[in-house]
């Protein structure tokens, strides 16, 4: 696990499943889920989640995110054998090393394994989505 990943803030809800590699981390609770990037961590209330749709990670040679802040940027490639899939949310939170920061509607396309799917389909079906 890399050591420059952040501490989460607090959790909402009951963690059901976490996951963290190298650069990458995923977790669940019962009403939020939290994408793990060194030195970021972006918090998704459940109920703000619009969308989980799979994604053709043959389109995807590389995702970049660009601080303008800072002016730095990082890549993700693909991860072999892992399905990305694109969540659209209304709202998420992004903490950084500066701070907790709102953004509104955002895509967001990640690699999901299929026992971390079934456990955010279970999580997001008590709160009201009910496919993805």
């Amino acid at each position: 696990m890399n050591s420059d990943f952040l501490q989460i803030k607090s959790l909402e809800g009951d963690l059901k499943m976490s996951h963290k590699t190298k650069d990458f981390g995923l977790s669940v609770s019962t009403k939020e889920l939290i994408l793990h990037k060194p030195h970021v961590n972006y918090y998704v209330k459940l109920e703000h989640i619009i969308s989980i749709l799979p994604y053709d990670k043959r389109t995807l040679k590389a995702v970049t995110f660009v601080n303008y802040r800072a002016a730095n940027q990082e890549s993700i490639h693909s991860v072999p054998g892992s399905e990305y899939f694109r969540i659209y949310v209304q709202a998420l939170v992004l903490h950084n090393r500066s701070g907790l920061f709102e953004h509104g509607p955002t895509d967001l396309i990640i690699p999901i394994h299929p026992t971390m799917l079934k456990i955010i389909a279970e999580c997001l079906h008590k709160v009201g989505l009910t496919s993805i």
